[in-house]
Parts: C-alpha cells; structure tokens; sequence
C-alpha cells in the first residue's frame, strides 16, 4: 500500500474509532439517568449493573454501527476536502476509484468485525441486555406473549394453553392434540399444567385423556398426574427477543424448529437472521454514499456535508425500521424488509459515485 492507502485507512478507522468512543459514553450516561430510578427501587446488585451497561454497550453499538461509520467518514474525508488535500490527490493523477480504495479496505476490515460481533458477541450481549431488562426495569411486564398460545410440536402434535406464566412454568387450560392423516387420534386436556423443574417432568391437574377409536371412544380420567412430554414449556413460549440472544448456528435451527411449529413469530426470528448478513453490505454503501457526498469541497463546509449526511442517516433508519415493523407485524416477507433498504440506498450510491467522478 502507498502513503496515500495507508494515511487514508489510519484516518478512516481512527476517526471511526473516536465516534464509537465519543458517542457511546453519552448513550451510557442518557440511558442511566433515565433507568437509575427503577434500578435504584428494585434494588439491582452493582455488580449485575456493571455487566448490563458493559451488555447495552455493546447492544447500543451494533444497532448505531453503520451510522456511527457513515458520520466518521463524512466528518473525515469533509476535513481532507476542505484543506483542499482531496483536490490535490486528485490533482496528481489518482482517479476518483483509485481514491476509494482505502475507503474500501477500511470498510473490510469494518464488515468482519461487524460480523464477528452480529455472529458472536452481540447475541450474548442482548440475552443480559434484556434479562436484566425485564428483572429490573420491565418487573410489570412479560417477555413472552403469553396468551391463547397455539402451536404445533412436531407433524403429528399440536398443543394449547390458554394462558402461560413463564415465572411459574405453568400453563391454564392445557390441550395436546395428536392428528394422523388429517384425522384425531387422541386428544388430552387438563385444567392446568406446570413443568416441576426438579423432577424434570409436568404435572397436570383434571387430567382427561381421550383415545378415539372406530367404533367407541376410550376415555382416561385423573384427579391428578405426572407425566413426561418431549416438549418444553419455556420452547413453546419463547421470550420475544430469544432470537436476539442465539448465535447463528443455533437460530438457524431455533428458526426451522419453529417454522415446523408453526410459529406465528417466524418473520421476527428471520429478520435477525437476515439483518447480520444485511449490516456488513450497508457498511459499504454508507461508506460510498459518505464519500461521494463529503469529497466536494462547498460553501457551507463541513456543516452543509454533516447536515446532508445525518438526513441520509435518518432515512436509512426510518427505512429499516418501517420495513422491519411491516415484516414483524405482517406476512410481508422479511428478507425483502432487511435488503430493500440496502438496494435503494445502493442505487443511490452508485448515482452519487457517478456524480463524484464526473
């Protein structure tokens, strides 16, 4: 690499480096000052503070990380315009291309981080991110829907509770329907049933069970009973923001396991599956976008660039956030949700670098 690759890269990933730093702190500090109150009253031991602000740390820079790129890299290449150092690169013989290829080995080297940190730490930074979420913070609220619950086991097995108390492991109004060749086999029901942790096994209060037969039914009754499942209560009433807290060789079979299911979570669960592969490509685009935009030296300096380049910033996240809600909250598929934004912010950086070398 030449003087240039290399002054360029140490500014890009030292810039980068410093946004990270400056920004991440003052979330920190907003976010303790708004949730001190509830920590202080439910008594939160200091040591599980800590390991929550190191979790939201974390947590907060892999949601903002291409944003907090897309800044550095305006404010940067925005101070190089305005010493006119961008004119006199190109000036020299370097084309525009060539100018761009330090950006983008700095926004290599920025993906496999930010994909090492979607694939491995951020699962297990937004698992204590939201358990200590809902111990302290959320003590009125549940993290699983909880009612009418409705699934299917396996290809033969469907199950239903009224209601589920994830802190009691207990389930009202219990249905377990076993079909074959679309017709009932057996069905049993029971008013209440409750996973006893220490037996591993479930304990099911009024107990009937029904086994239809061609001519008569035989019918089972029992005050009370104790019996095995191959089910776990805890899997048919995942926490909302389980599939945040899985590393990717456990989501992928945490999603076809429920898509069996029949889950009717399935497009939340894939929109996180999908969004780790998403935010390595929006790196690129931002970076170009960035760069295209802030390379021109204007009238209004480094304000006019940063204005410009926080509504681009503000789009892509009002993008990103529509879709994913469409897809969360509807049938609308979510591999579309996760790349549209990156295809029309991709467009427009191929227009915007059209523009920058002409």
């Amino acid at each position: 690499m030449k003087i240039l690759d290399w002054y360029i890269l140490k500014r890009y990933l030292l810039t980068f480096l410093v946004m990270l730093l400056l920004f991440i702190p003052i979330g920190i500090t907003v976010h303790l000052a708004e949730k001190i109150g509830k920590i202080l009253e439910n008594e939160a031991p200091f040591g599980e503070v800590m390991l929550y602000l190191l979790d939201f740390t974390i947590y907060f820079a892999h949601l903002l990380f291409p944003l907090f790129l897309f800044l550095s890299v305006i404010w940067f290449t925005s101070k190089l315009a305005n010493n006119t150092e961008v004119i006199a690169f190109l000036s020299s013989g370097v084309s525009f291309t060539r100018f761009l290829r330090p950006y983008l080995i700095g926004a290599t080297i920025v993906s496999i981080f930010a994909l090492v940190l979607g694939l491995y730490l951020a699962p297990e930074a937004s698992k204590g991110f939201n358990d200590f979420n809902y111990k302290y913070l959320k003590t009125n609220q549940s993290a699983v829907d909880n009612q009418n619950v409705y699934r299917q086991i396996d290809d033969n097995t469907y199950i239903y509770v009224s209601s589920f108390d994830s802190k009691q492991n207990l389930g009202q109004n219990f249905t377990l329907e076993y079909i074959e060749n679309h017709k009932m086999v057996s069905k049993i029901t029971a008013s209440s049933i409750r996973y006893i942790e220490e037996d591993s096994l479930y304990r099911l209060n009024t107990y009937v069970k029904r086994i239809i037969g061609e001519g008569d039914d035989i019918i089972e009754t029992e005050r009370r009973k104790d019996t095995l499942f191959t089910f776990d209560l805890e899997d048919l009433t995942p926490v909302e923001y389980i599939a945040e807290t899985l590393a990717y060789g456990e989501l992928n079979r945490f999603i076809e396991k429920e898509e069996a299911r029949g889950s009717s979570y399935i497009n939340r669960y894939k929109l996180v599956k999908y969004r780790i592969w998403s935010l390595p490509v929006s790196v690129f685009i931002l970076t170009i976008i960035a760069v295209a935009v802030s390379s021109i030296k204007r009238r209004g300096g480094m304000g006019v660039n940063l204005a410009f380049g926080i509504c681009i910033a503000m789009v892509f996240v009002f993008f990103d956030k529509i879709f994913g809600v469409l897809a969360s909250q509807s049938d609308f598929p979510p591999l579309i949700a996760v790349w549209f934004p990156n295809v029309i912010f991709g467009v427009l950086a191929a227009y915007l670098l059209y523009n920058a070398k002409r």
